[in-house]
């Protein structure tokens, strides 16, 4: 395969002998614990990881968030921290414990605070005796078109500013970012091999794109060098989670 898709999880591990590393992880966007619990049973050996967010974490903290790190995959916690360096560092500190394979904040924020997170991020990890996240920057939302940038006031389009934040990310201690598809071969170029692209709005070819406005099929980001595919709708609102999940993974094979 011409893009390394292997390179996903908390230890960034290469191919394994048996095989290129799932880069699917299947975003658990639901209150609902019993449907979390459920859809995480039933995908594992079927992803690469799963993704718990706001909407799950808000309601069910740090019991629920053991509840689905229980099934023994990688965990992605996309909180998307945003606040004074302080308060951000503070949190990551809280969350360090949970020993998460990925925590990300949002760029927008500032290299103060995306330094800051990253520091807290190895102290919280030191003192719990976990290994330290890998540390995300979330550039411009897969929701947000050029009108929708505009309209908050920046003048740049999508791909501009997601370069300028990822250029700030890297420099302050972040591993990666989490952008569209659409940025991914921009980056490569000017973020290097190692920087890891996280790509949410991933939609197999015959999905609906819903509220999202940058999207890719799973083939196609993985081809440009994505290294973790966040995939939602396409796999939980799907009649068999498993079957669905099992379908884009295999969709991946025969890139090369």
């Amino acid at each position: 395969m011409s893009s390394d898709i292997s390179k996903t999880g908390q230890t960034g591990q290469t191919d394994s002998a048996e095989g290129p590393v799932n880069p699917v992880y299947c975003a658990l966007d639901t209150p609902d614990l019993a449907r979390a619990e459920a859809l995480a049973a039933q995908l594992a050996g079927h992803v690469g990881g799963l993704k718990i967010g706001m909407e799950f974490f808000y309601a069910h903290g740090v019991q629920g968030y053991h509840a689905i790190a229980r099934q023994g995959l990688p965990v992605f916690l996309d909180l998307k921290l945003h606040d004074i360096p302080n308060t951000v560092a503070s949190a990551v500190r809280a969350l360090a414990p949970l020993a998460p394979a990925w925590l990300n904040v949002h760029a927008a924020g500032g290299g103060a605070m995306m330094a800051a997170a990253a520091d807290a991020a190895r102290e919280g990890a030191a003192k719990s005796g976990t290994r330290p996240p890998l540390m995300l920057a979330v550039t411009v939302l897969t929701s947000l078109a050029d009108a929708d940038l505009d309209a908050i006031g920046v003048a740049a389009g999508p791909s501009a500013q997601v370069l300028r934040l990822a250029a700030l990310a890297q420099a302050n201690g972040m591993d990666g970012v989490v952008c569209s598809a659409h940025e991914i071969v921009a980056l490569r170029a000017e973020m290097g091999p190692d920087f890891k692209l996280v790509v949410p709005g991933i939609r197999p070819a015959d999905s609906a794109t819903q509220d999202q406005k940058r999207v890719m099929t799973p083939a196609e980001a993985c081809r440009l060098g994505a290294d973790v595919l966040v995939v939602g709708r396409p796999i939980t609102q799907s009649d068999n989670p498993a079957q669905a999940a099992r379908a884009i993974a295999d969709s991946l094979t025969e890139i090369d």
